[in-house]
């Protein structure tokens, strides 16, 4: 696994360089039908299709952990964009799951 956070980010590397290439389009709109309303929302008693396949914990560039499908969550654009986004720069506490993989705040 790569120590550097940021490395994977390379500016230099287009998406498709970092993974979400063809591949990753088909398991994200498959994870996605399956799996059709945000976590997040859910959790806060609100209904909201997801439109993102957010890495519940950041891959920085893991290969294993990018394809384990068990650390993929549905995620709003919104969501994805503030409270992931704070979650993962160490602002706001990671969710915490139950025993069934659900998001329990």
């Amino acid at each position: 696994m790569n120590d550097n956070p940021t490395s994977w980010r390379n500016e230099k590397r287009t998406s498709n360089q970092r993974g979400y290439g063809a591949a990753w389009q088909r398991a994200r709109k498959g994870f996605l039908m399956k799996n059709p309303l945000c976590v997040m929302c859910t959790a806060e008693g609100v209904t909201q299709a997801a439109e993102v396949v957010d890495h519940v914990v950041p891959h920085r560039g893991d290969r294993t952990l990018f394809w384990d499908r068990s650390n993929w969550q549905a995620l709003c654009k919104a969501h994805h964009d503030s409270d992931k986004a704070r979650q993962e720069n160490g602002t706001r506490e990671r969710a915490k799951f139950d025993y069934s993989g659900k998001v329990v705040w």
